[in-house]
């Protein structure tokens, strides 16, 4: 496996693990700064991925 499937890998569990035991996101039942930004580092990853294996990333559509 790659850095770039570790890195990929391990910020989707970091991410995951968070939201699952995090009591913020349960109470309020949206996702707290943390979570957020750990999404943020997970989407990035994916990115990296998707560019140095040559696909593109889906593009969003309102």
């Amino acid at each position: 496996m790659s850095s770039l499937d570790d890195a990929l890998e391990n910020a989707r569990f970091t991410y995951e693990q968070h939201v699952r035991t995090c009591r913020q996101c349960h109470a309020d039942a949206a996702l707290c700064a943390v979570a957020k930004h750990l999404l943020r580092i997970y989407n990035n990853a994916r990115r990296d991925l998707l560019r140095a294996t040559g696909h593109q990333a889906p593009t969003a559509t309102p």
